[in-house]
């Protein structure tokens, strides 16, 4: 299982509230409205960081990094084994795809847009064992068995989130497409390094 599966949810209201004191914000965020709305509703918020593992207060990448063709690179959160989430090319842009950047060099597109990362993430906090070919059921099983609540809080985020929920063929097939995209246009370099990161999924 993916390390900092172990955080726990807490309590808040349904309400969205205006929290801009609380939580640190990004360029993405007003020009975003999906985004805008996760970082504002803090029952949301508080279910994509556990059972989600995309938590909105971690938007500190271990390294900075740039694209081949010098797109823009918007972290806007992180999960609790360091690694992070970045929204890729200008806010004007029709398509923003989602990369994640682990923090052991590895990265891959997870998704064309974020509202097609949030549906992976919020279905399979642990898409990163599916995409290596773990079954599914496996890693149900094991998140059930380690977090009794998991399916429970789960059904929540989804519910609340208000978007389709993937099956698990849907999830696969579409973070394979992305993965096969990373490259080469979305493999970054670390500021100040030669070598590029590597394919999460080879």
């Amino acid at each position: 299982m993916n390390a900092g599966l172990a955080g726990k949810r807490s309590s808040s209201s349904w309400e969205a509230i205006n929290d801009s004191l609380t939580r640190p914000q990004v360029r993405a965020t007003r020009e975003h409205p999906l985004l805008h709305r996760l970082e504002t509703d803090t029952d949301i918020a508080d279910l994509l960081r556990w059972p989600g593992e995309f938590d909105l207060d971690r938007r500190d990448p271990v390294e900075e990094l740039r694209l081949p063709r010098g797109l823009p690179l918007a972290p806007i959160a992180g999960c609790g084994s360091g690694g992070t989430y970045f929204l890729c090319g200008h806010p004007d842009d029709e398509q923003r795809p989602v990369l994640y950047a682990s923090s052991e060099g590895q990265v891959t597109l997870i998704a064309d847009n974020l509202h097609e990362a949030i549906m992976l993430i919020a279905a399979f906090p642990f898409w990163q064992d599916l995409g290596q070919g773990l079954p599914a059921a496996a890693l149900e099983d094991q998140m059930h068995e380690d977090h009794p609540d998991f399916g429970e809080l789960r059904d929540h985020l989804i519910t609340s989130l208000r978007l389709p929920r993937l099956s698990v063929d849907e999830a696969v097939t579409r973070l394979r497409a992305a993965a096969g995209r990373t490259a080469p246009h979305y493999l970054p370099t670390a500021v100040g390094e030669a070598k590029p990161y590597e394919l999460l999924f080879s």
